[in-house]
């Protein structure tokens, strides 16, 4: 099942209906940012969601903040049973530097489908944070004993690490394991 798609471009469009693809001002992040929760909250409890900045020209720290951080941080707050997941996509090069900024300033990290179709973590992590997730989306899935030997730790500490990921969203959680947000489920 291919993810629920957002065109954050065809948002900013309608909701403040301009021409243009340029995410500036507060106001305008704002906006945008409560279309997104609507469209969020209508797709299916607990799916995938791409959101994709490919056509997004300028963009300042405040709408970074609005339209990135302030909705990660509505996802995580959420219950974890019906709230969803979601992978950026299309944030380039341009753009890359202003949300890794918002993110570590909030504490927030995000899933990120770069250019070259390989997934990366994005914003502030652990070092343990980013190699049990690293771990994860080289196998697809896994089980917190399968990665303890190579992560160098015991089962608990790995499940606790993978838990946090978890709960950040970061992660999908399984019956049994975890599941990487990777370029796989963004095929469309």
């Amino acid at each position: 099942m291919a993810p629920h798609t957002i065109d954050v471009c065809q948002v900013l469009r309608s909701t403040v209906n301009q021409n243009y693809g340029n995410l500036l001002t507060r106001d305008t992040g704002m906006a945008v940012r409560h279309q997104i929760e609507r469209e969020l909250a209508s797709n299916r409890e607990g799916g995938i969601t791409s959101l994709d900045f490919s056509s997004i020209g300028m963009m300042d720290y405040s709408c970074a903040d609005e339209v990135v951080a302030k909705l990660l941080v509505l996802l995580q707050n959420d219950d974890l049973t019906r709230g969803g997941y979601v992978v950026f996509r299309g944030i380039g090069e341009e753009h890359l530097e202003l949300v890794e900024s918002v993110l570590k300033h909030h504490g927030l990290a995000l899933v990120c489908l770069c250019e070259d179709g390989i997934a990366r973590l994005i914003g502030r992590v652990t070092e343990a944070e980013r190699r049990a997730w690293d771990m994860v989306r080289v196998r697809g899935q896994a089980v917190p004993a399968e990665l303890a030997d190579e992560f160098g730790f015991g089962e608990e500490i790995v499940a606790r690490v993978l838990d946090d990921l978890s709960r950040r969203r970061l992660v999908r959680r399984l019956d049994r394991g975890f599941m990487a947000l990777d370029a796989s489920l963004m095929v469309q």
